[in-house]
């Protein structure tokens, strides 16, 4: 699926990382695989997955992890 972008969010290519995890206050997780574009603002992370899903992580989260695939940079923005 195509990415399309029509919002005023400007979005970078992530798609060396084969997934990363949001860590929030009291434990809870949240892990989107693949993910391909993102958008920092404000109030949080917008997200675009390999599968097409779109995701919107809110601010708050107390720990960001990633792992890169193979060969791939670790760091892109």
């Amino acid at each position: 699926m195509a990415f399309i972008n029509e919002s005023d969010n400007k979005f970078v290519d992530i798609g060396s990382e084969e997934y990363r995890i949001y860590r929030f206050p009291g434990g809870e997780e949240i892990k989107i695989d693949a993910p391909r574009m993102l958008s920092v603002s404000a109030g949080g992370h917008r997200l675009y997955d390999d599968a097409g899903v779109s995701h919107y992580v809110p601010k708050g989260w107390l720990h960001l992890r990633w792992k890169a695939w193979e060969g791939k940079p670790n760091f892109v923005k």
